[in-house]
């Protein structure tokens, strides 16, 4: 969560983000959100507005989730 606040400030968008720690419940929890990622101790779930995007390593999360978070962006500008 503290490797992305400062990320999360710094885009000026309407999206809702959801960092949540389990995976279980997490997706659950957060499905109304417009991308969140669900850690777990290896790996993490991506998802969409609860639907699993894909599951990504550990190491990799931070990036992943902000790569989709661009994308939601980007779609949001091509629809105005």
């Amino acid at each position: 969560v503290k490797e992305m606040e400062e990320y999360l400030h710094s885009i000026k968008a309407n999206i809702t983000v959801a960092v949540m720690g389990c995976p279980v419940n997490g997706m659950q929890e957060a499905s109304r959100a417009d991308i969140g990622i669900a850690g777990g101790s290896k790996s993490g779930i991506l998802f969409r507005k609860g639907k699993v995007i894909r599951t990504v390593p550990q190491a990799e999360i931070k990036q992943a989730l902000i790569e989709e978070i661009e994308k939601i962006i980007e779609e949001q500008r091509s629809q105005k």
